[in-house]
Parts: C-alpha cells; sequence; structure tokens
C-alpha cells in the first residue's frame, strides 16, 4: 500500500508482482487482491473513518494499516476481534499502539459521512462531473458499480475481456474479407476480436512495447493480425484502403475505474480536455483511411462532452475542409443509450463506454 500511496506504483502492476514472489494458497491471495484493491479505492472513505479518532500526523505506514483496518472493518464487514488483530499483527514499531487504539474506536462508532464524494469515495471534482454528464442517478449508480471488483468475462478464445469491449467489436460491424484497420491497438483485445470475424486486421500502437502485447495475445488466441509501430494520428497505410476502422482512443478512463483502483486519485480535472484534442486528431486521421461508404467506430471509456460530442463535431468540420464527406451514423441500440448524439454505455455489469461511428461518403 505504501508503494501505491508513496512511490506513485500502479496497483495492477505492482500487486501481482509481489504475490508472484508470495507463497499465499489462491483463497489468501484473492484475500489480499480484494483488501488492497479496495482500500486504494475506498481510500478517502477509510481515511474519514479513522482521521475521527487520530490525534496528529500518522506516518506512511501507519497511516497505510489503517486504511485497511478500516476497510476490513467497515466495508467487508470483518468481526472487529479479526480485523484489529490482524492488521496491528503485520506493523511493527510504535505505530501499533495507535493503530490499535484508533481500530477499536472505529468498530465501536457509527458509520458516518460528510458527503457523497467521501461516503463514495471520489474527488469531489469527477463526482460533479460525472454527475453533468450522466445525471445525478446514473452518476450515483456508475460510482457504486465502479467500487466493485470487476467480474471477468472469456471470450470463445480464451481471450479475457469485458463485455463492453466486446460490444464494440461487435458495432463494428466487420464482415470476413473487410479491412479493418485499429489505430490504437494495444494490448490487443478488440484487434484479434475483430480477426476472429474474419477480418483482415492491421493494428498499430505508436509503441513498440505495446505493439509486442498485440502480437503476443494475436498469437495466443490463434487470431493472426498485422502490427505496426506508429503513431494513430500517421498511420502508414493508404488513404481509402479500408472498409472500417476503429479508433479506441486514450481517454480519461471515467468507465474503467474498477478495473484500475487508483485511476481516480491520479486523473487530473484538465485531463478530458487534453485527450479530447488529441481524440479528435486520431479520428480526423482515420477517417482519411477510409473507402467510400467505410465506417469509422470511435470508442472510448469515458463520458462527457470533452471526449464525446465534441470530438465527433469537431472531426466532421475538419473533414469537411479537407473535402472529406462524412455522415453520422444514428447510435447502437441497447444496451447502448442515446446521449447528446454518442452511444453510451453507464457502468454496471460492464465498464463504461461512448461510442460513435461515421460513414465516408465517396
Amino acid at each position: 500500500m505504501t508503494r501505491i500511496e508513496s512511490d506513485g506504483a500502479y496497483a495492477n502492476l505492482v500487486l501481482p508482482e509481489l504475490l508472484s514472489e508470495s507463497d499465499l494458497v489462491d483463497r489468501d491471495r484473492r484475500f489480499v487482491t480484494q483488501v488492497v484493491y479496495g482500500t486504494t479505492r475506498m481510500k478517502r472513505a477509510c481515511d474519514h473513518l479513522v482521521d475521527r479518532f487520530l490525534l496528529g500526523d500518522a506516518d506512511p505506514k501507519v497511516r497505510a494499516a489503517l486504511r485497511i483496518g478500516a476497510y476490513q472493518l467497515v466495508f467487508l464487514e470483518t468481526p472487529p476481534h479479526a480485523a484489529v488483530a490482524a492488521t496491528v499483527g503485520a506493523l511493527s514499531g510504535p505505530g501499533r499502539s495507535v493503530v490499535n487504539a484508533v481500530l477499536r474506536r472505529v468498530s465501536d462508532a457509527p458509520v458516518e459521512f460528510p458527503d457523497d464524494a467521501t461516503r463514495l469515495s471520489y474527488p469531489d471534482w469527477i463526482v460533479q462531473r460525472l454527475a453533468h454528464d450522466l445525471g445525478a442517478d446514473d452518476a450515483e449508480d456508475a460510482m457504486v458499480a465502479m467500487n466493485r471488483a470487476a467480474v471477468t468475462s472469456t471470450r470463445d478464445d480464451g481471450y479475457i475481456q469485458d463485455p463492453a469491449s466486446q460490444l464494440v467489436i461487435e458495432a463494428v460491424a466487420a464482415e470476413p474479407g473487410h479491412v479493418v484497420v485499429d489505430t490504437c491497438a494495444a494490448p490487443g483485445g478488440k484487434a484479434t476480436g475483430l480477426a476472429a470475424r474474419g477480418a483482415l486486421v492491421v493494428a498499430g500502437d505508436r509503441r513498440a512495447s505495446r505493439t509486442r502485447l498485440v502480437m503476443a495475445n494475436a498469437s495466443r488466441t490463434g487470431h493472426p493480425v498485422q502490427t505496426v509501430v506508429a503513431d494513430g494520428r500517421q498511420p502508414p497505410v493508404r488513404p481509402g484502403s479500408a472498409d472500417r476502422v476503429l479508433v479506441d482512443a486514450p481517454c480519461s478512463g471515467f468507465g474503467s475505474l474498477r478495473r484500475r483502483p487508483d485511476a481516480r486519485w491520479r486523473i487530473d480535472d484538465e485531463a478530458p480536455g487534453r485527450l479530447g484534442r488529441l481524440q479528435v486528431e486520431l479520428v480526423v486521421s482515420g477517417l482519411d483511411l477510409l473507402r467510400p461508404g467505410g465506417i469509422l467506430t470511435y470508442s472510448v471509456c469515458t463520458f462527457g462532452d470533452d471526449e464525446g460530442a465534441a470530438v465527433i463535431a469537431e472531426a466532421i468540420d475538419r473533414a469537411a475542409e479537407a473535402d472529406l464527406l462524412v455522415d453520422r451514423l444514428e447510435p447502437p441500440s441497447e444496451p447502448w443509450q442515446a446521449r447528446n448524439g454518442m452511444a453510451v454505455l453507464v457502468p454496471a455489469d460492464t465498464d463504461g463506454m461512448m461510442l460513435a461511428q461515421l460513414r465516408r461518403r465517396f
């Protein structure tokens, strides 16, 4: 926990590495994962629970222990004697007495929070932005859903992929023999899913290390794709040659926070606007690759106009300036919801997602 908080380590990278070096049985590995991911997500709520009884500052190890103990007591409903004893027992030094005293107070006190942002454990600005983008009720439902562990879904070829991403693959509507360009392809889940439909897939990413992930997943699933190391804004593909283009763009990731427990504390409030400008460039470049009648699918695992409707509107304007005429297609039907011209999946049993499609006229 201290490596995540103090050293900036990513929970979904550092924890598997540490578990691989341990001799824990599977049950204990699952429990450790649940506690680390859950505590990381709920750290604002846990801090509130313990700060009511904490006198003065706590060093990083004591703070981490207090959060872990509070998470077990309140969110896992672990019996107090077990949660307190296990947490104190894992700590050494004078902080043990502080942790013991504070957690016993937490176990006896009513669970109360001053506001929704603290209760749901998100930064204020994310709560406000999601309420604006989704409406208050859907925003709360989404935040509750993203505080739960993600449920894995396995495709027929053995690839583990969230159902929301599988719905994007379906929306692309690639057919056997279609030439499909996936301009932001790593780690390759969508590219291999499109290849499984019989399409000829060119999968690009701007870093060689990420392109190697695409190659590895193509080999693992048995669905070959042609990989290229390239920036999606300058793809090395002949203009007018693709039947389908997928721009699964880098985004702020508000819809996938359940998979990245520390992401809510890392995203800055300028990220949506900054990433939206990049997305416009990716979409405009992708449109140039389409043959007449070809369709571009733009998808992001987030919400809001900065990375949705505004991106598509500007991309259409810039395409028209280049004498490239495109039509915006109607959003796909359920489970997608139509919002401001976009197709939206609100997080529930899947990640959250937005999608739009453009067809090149001629």
